[in-house]
C-alpha cells in the first residue's frame, strides 16, 4: 500500500465540536497497512482493582484530543508532514474473561506490527501494556525492551486476591518474568504514595530497576531526570509507557489510584520532550477514568502527552 502522509480535519473548515471523532482528528482507515504509527485505543480494564473506569479513556481522549494543532510550540515538530500516522480505531476485546482479553490486545498489537506501524496506544487500565510489550517484542525480535514509566506506583507486585498474577499492579513484574524487558533497562520515574509493606519495592530494585521517587525528581529536576533516562536507556530499544496517575491529581483526578504530590504536567511534558533521540518501538498513555474526571481535565492531559509522545517519535523516525 503507498504510503499516504495524513492531515488531521482543519479546525477553520470544520468546528471541533463536529465530525467524527478520532486521534488528533485524524482519518481512520480500515487497516493499519502503510502507516508508519498507528494511534489505537485499548477500552479495557479488566486488571482494576478498585475504582473502574479506564476503559471509557480512549473514547474520552479522542474527544479531547480535537484540541491539538498540528505542529509542536517548541520543537517546531508538525509530526504529520514527517510520517504516514492515523488512528486505527478501538481494539475488540471484551470485559469478562481477563485471560482472553489479553490474547486480543496481543492480537491486536500484532497486526499493526506487522503491517509496519508502530503502536501509540490509549488504555485502559496498566495491565494492558503486557500485552502491548508481548506482541511488540515478539514482532521485532530484538531482545529484551528498556522501559521509560512515567508513574505513581512501580506496577511490579506478584498478585492479588490469593493467587490472580495479573492485575494493572503487576505488569512489568510478569513482563520481567517472561523477558519481554530488560529490569536493568527500566526507570520509573514519579512513584510516590502509601505502600503495602515496607519492603513493597524491593523486588524490582533487586532486579535492578531504577526507581526515581517524586522526592528525587523534585531535586533533580526535568533535566536531570531526562540525563538519567538517557544514561539507562542509551540507544537500545525500549518502550515508554504514561500512567496518567504520574501526573499530580490536582491536574488529573479523572484516574483509578490518585496520589497526591504528583508531577506537574509542565514537568511531564519538559521530561517527554526530552527523550528525542532515544530508540523508541511503541508507546502508550494509561489510566485516563473519565467517570472520575472534571470537566475533561485529565482527558485532555492524556490527549496532550499522547501528542507529545507523537512528535518525539515522528521526529526520531526522521533522524
Amino acid at each position: 500500500m503507498p504510503r499516504i502522509l495524513h492531515e488531521p480535519v482543519d479546525a477553520a473548515r470544520v468546528p471541533r465540536f463536529a465530525g467524527r471523532p478520532s486521534f488528533m482528528r485524524l482519518p481512520m482507515p480500515d487497516t493499519p497497512e502503510g502507516l508508519d504509527i498507528a494511534l489505537v485505543g485499548i477500552p479495557w480494564d479488566g486488571g482494576t482493582t478498585n475504582r473502574a473506569g479506564a476503559r471509557h479513556g480512549p473514547r474520552e481522549v479522542r474527544n479531547q484530543s480535537s484540541l491539538m494543532r498540528r505542529g509542536h510550540h517548541v520543537s517546531g515538530v508538525i509530526p504529520y508532514e514527517l510520517v504516514s500516522v492515523a488512528d486505527v480505531g478501538d481494539i475488540e476485546v471484551q470485559p469478562i474473561d481477563l485471560m482472553a482479553a489479553l490474547d486480543q490486545i496481543e492480537a491486536g498489537i500484532a497486526a499493526i506490527c506487522a503491517a509496519g506501524a508502530l503502536p501509540l496506544s490509549v488504555g485502559g487500565d496498566h495491565l494492558t501494556t503486557l500485552p502491548v510489550l508481548r506482541a511488540i517484542h515478539k514482532a521485532r525480535g530484538e531482545g529484551p525492551l528498556g522501559l521509560v514509566q512515567f508513574d505513581a506506583h512501580s506496577d511490579t507486585n506478584d498478585r492479588y486476591f490469593g493467587d490472580n498474577l495479573y492485575t494493572h499492579g503487576t505488569p512489568f513484574r510478569r513482563a520481567i518474568e517472561e523477558g519481554i524487558l530488560d529490569p536493568k533497562r527500566i526507570v520509573q520515574i514519579g512513584i510516590r504514595g502509601s505502600v503495602y509493606a515496607a519492603d513493597e519495592h524491593q523486588w524490582a530494585k533487586d532486579q535492578g530497576i531504577r526507581i526515581i521517587y517524586i522526592e528525587e525528581a523534585d531535586r533533580l529536576g526535568p533535566q536531570g531526570v531526562v540525563e538519567e533516562i538517557h544514561r539507562i536507556m542509551g540507544v537500545s530499544p525500549c518502550y515508554v509507557t504514561f500512567d496518567i496517575d504520574g501526573i499530580d491529581p490536582a491536574m488529573a483526578p479523572g484516574t483509578g489510584t490518585p496520589e497526591i504530590g504528583g508531577l506537574t504536567t509542565r514537568e511531564a511534558q519538559a521530561m517527554i520532550r526530552g527523550l528525542a533521540g532515544l530508540t523508541i518501538r511503541g508507546a502508550d498513555v494509561v489510566e485516563v477514568s473519565p467517570p472520575f474526571d472534571i470537566g475533561g481535565l485529565t482527558a485532555l492531559t492524556g490527549a496532550t502527552v499522547l501528542f507529545e509522545l507523537l512528535c518525539v517519535i515522528a521526529a526520531g523516525m526522521n533522524r
